[in-house]
């Protein structure tokens, strides 16, 4: 068995040539869109995009059986737009290292600009091409242009036929043995699949000096790129996700305590540090090329041991800063280069593996393991690639949207009309508006559902959940999917987001209509001080595994509670999905939330000077809350609310869409033109004015 070149930093023991007993040698399969990739007197081209090193790259490796390999990152608005500025500066010093990394490795790396699809098609015509490697994509928007590519590549032709698209991933399992994804973590990880291992870097001959290769960008260079594109509203748009929902809340009250979320960090950290992996402007994550990035995994594995090494220490006191519950410091400090594929999933869970057999003679323990970071380490990685391979299977319908490297979940129907955005409460998922969507795309509206993170099949990742978060999260979407203010429907929990969000950042948000909403309504409420402390309560993982036992073994019967008018709508699918999603891995730390939501700002004080804009549909039959105290308080204390009681219960939209459907409709039509109305009154009066 071959040994894999492992950095020269690591330690003696981490350079070993055996490998775990679980492991299966990854014979650099990839996921081809054709089978044919023998021309090996021929020239590729290989696309970097999420994958920006030469280690563990399969795409890269099995490139290398041609003649000439031409590796090229295109600077494409449209993937760098979905870039915070902190994200485009660990991308440029990735890719710097990477042409560095290549160099050594007898190649170079192209960095070109423009629309992926014309870069390549002028390369391929350019070196005489027939051959692009691309990394598979789950992301709606970077498949979009994955098949851009493709189409493009089809008006090109070589000997007849157009050139060769082959499609690869890095596998994380050995998933050849069975035909379709089990619908569960749980019945996953029975199936006890053996791992793949690392692949080593490939070598290759100088492609010639003949091409341009394209200078290295500053981030100067690249911000001003992204604006030359950008139009008024966009760039402002863009920078209300600048600031964070806690920030706009405390401008907004004016009284809140700072948060204690955000670390203090030690003095000490102001230090410049002899190979410090912190190497962007925050210094909050990891940054650098692979060997970098492996060298600060190293020193967080061995946070037990102590170390003499200011490199190692920095990764300790950033550990501590970041490890806001139990785990939670990994994704903080690695997701962001494991998102940019600086390493991947199955590097970091090789590394943690080998040294937690150094710490046990050569074993591993069944009962869990001897490091709290390798646990962390490993379980970051497996769940991520769980989501992943959630993301792959999804149905046709089903588009997939990254959050600050988290995999969403969203649907989009219709081609004309309003924008109107559905939110769906806690412990559910966008199926939940089943029979609602079609009705109101039928009333010539485009309607987006979305899967809101920690619930369905979206990713579960180990963070605090706060209701400040899933407001961000809304705002964000309504930014880079929705592209415009839409109508914002939200049932239960998803109703105080959509509240939040309509409070926070008003110009999303055309109208808001409530759902059997949680939250308050609160006579004469002006906001106390309020401490945003958002850390795991004493006490609060133990309350989530014993309440989702609870929810596991009565799923059933809470659920039927919640339909009381028509029990037959709280169906199996229904029943089904939500025994699923509660299987998932990270579901406790969602749970963890209920013990630390904050609702204390009710819905009067929310939606006050957004009331003509606001419709709230009330279940009079909700066993969750009284319905008939909130109708009340909301007319006395809201009177510009629209009020539609209903006979049906905690989830209206479901139980009863016959008459649900039809009120939002209507309202959306109302919305609508009164929004035209006041627009023209406010033209008439400017140009009044202006004659004037």
């Amino acid at each position: 068995m071959a040994s894999l070149h492992l950095p020269h930093f690591l330690p003696h023991h981490l350079r070993r040539n055996h490998f775990p007993a679980d492991y299966r040698r990854n014979r650099c399969r990839c996921c081809l869109s054709s089978s044919a990739t023998s021309e090996e007197g021929s020239t590729a081209v290989v696309w970097f995009k999420h994958d920006s090193r030469v280690d563990d790259h399969p795409g890269l490796l099995a490139a290398s059986k041609h003649r000439i390999v031409i590796p090229l990152y295109v600077l494409d608005r449209r993937i760098l737009s979905r870039y915070t500025t902190d994200t485009l500066e660990l991308a440029l010093i990735a890719l710097e290292d990477l042409r560095k990394s290549l160099k050594k490795q007898g190649s170079n790396l192209m960095l070109r600009y423009g629309k992926a699809e014309n870069v390549i098609e002028d390369l391929v015509k350019e070196a005489q091409a027939p051959f692009v490697f691309a990394e598979e994509e789950v992301e709606y928007h970077l498949c979009e242009v994955l098949d851009a590519v493709k189409k493009k590549m089809e008006g090109v032709s070589f000997l007849g036929e157009p050139p060769r698209i082959v499609v690869w991933r890095t596998p994380f399992y050995e998933t050849q043995n069975f035909p379709d994804l089990p619908q569960s973590w749980e019945e996953f990880k029975k199936l006890k699949l053996p791992l793949t291992l690392p692949v080593p870097a490939a070598r290759f001959s100088s492609p010639g000096s003949e091409l341009q290769w394209g200078p290295m960008p500053t981030l100067d260079d690249l911000e001003e790129y992204m604006k030359e594109s950008s139009c008024g509203k966009e760039n402002s748009w863009k920078e209300m996700s600048h600031a964070s929902a806690e920030r706009v809340l405390m401008e907004r009250v004016g009284n809140l305590k700072e948060s204690s979320m955000k670390p203090i960090l030690d003095g000490s950290l102001g230090k410049k540090v002899h190979n410090s992996a912190f190497i962007t402007r925050e210094r909050d994550t990891v940054g650098g090329g692979t060997e970098a990035v492996l060298n600060a995994l190293a020193g967080y594995l061995r946070y037990l041991e102590g170390t003499s090494r200011d490199d190692w220490q920095e990764v300790h006191a950033r550990l501590r800063d970041a490890e806001i519950r139990p785990g939670a410091s990994f994704f903080k400090l690695f997701g962001p280069v494991l998102c940019l594929g600086i390493v991947s999933r199955r590097r970091i869970y090789y590394e943690a593996i080998e040294y937690e057999k150094e710490r046990n003679a050569g074993f591993i323990s069944p009962f869990g393991y001897s490091a709290a970071t390798v646990s962390a380490a490993t379980d970051a990685v497996c769940s991520m690639e769980w989501y992943s391979l959630v993301a792959l299977n999804k149905k046709s319908v089903i588009r997939i949207w990254r959050w600050k490297g988290y995999l969403i979940q969203y649907t989009v129907v219709g081609n004309e009309g309003p924008a109107v955005l559905l939110v769906h409460g806690f412990g559910a998922f966008l199926e939940h508006y089943r029979d609602n969507v079609d009705s109101i795309v039928n009333s010539k509206n485009r309607v987006w559902t979305i899967t809101v993170l920690g619930f369905g099949k979206s990713e579960k990742p180990n963070i605090i959940y706060t209701e400040l978060l899933w407001a961000e999260l809304l705002r964000d979407f309504m930014i880079e999917v929705v592209g415009e203010p839409a109508h914002c429907v939200g049932n239960s929990i998803g109703g105080y987001f959509v509240a939040l969000m309509a409070f926070l950042w008003p110009a999303l948000v055309k109208s808001v209509v409530l759902v059997n909403s949680a939250g308050n309504v609160v006579p004469r409420y002006s906001p106390l001080l309020i401490s945003r402390e958002r850390r795991v309560p004493f006490g609060a993982q133990l309350g989530a595994r014993l309440l989702l036992l609870f929810l596991q073994f009565n799923v059933k019967k809470l659920l039927k509670d919640c339909y009381p008018v028509k029990p037959e709508r709280a169906d199996d699918f229904l029943i089904t999905e939500m025994l699923r999603a509660s299987q998932d891995p990270g579901v406790v730390m969602v749970l963890e939330s209920i013990f630390g939501f904050d609702l204390s700002l009710p819905l009067n004080y929310l939606l006050k000077g957004f009331e003509e804009k606001t419709l709230v549909i009330q279940g009079m039959k909700d066993p969750i809350s009284d319905p008939q105290k909130k109708v009340d308080l909301l007319k006395e204390l809201s009177p510009g609310m629209v009020i539609k009681k209903v006979n049906a219960g905690h989830c209206p939209h479901d139980e009863i869409p016959e008459e649900v459907n039809p009120i939002i409709c209507e309202w959306i039509v109302k919305a609508d033109k009164h929004e035209q109305a006041l627009k023209a009154s406010s033209q008439q009066i400017y140009y009044s004015n202006k004659q004037n």
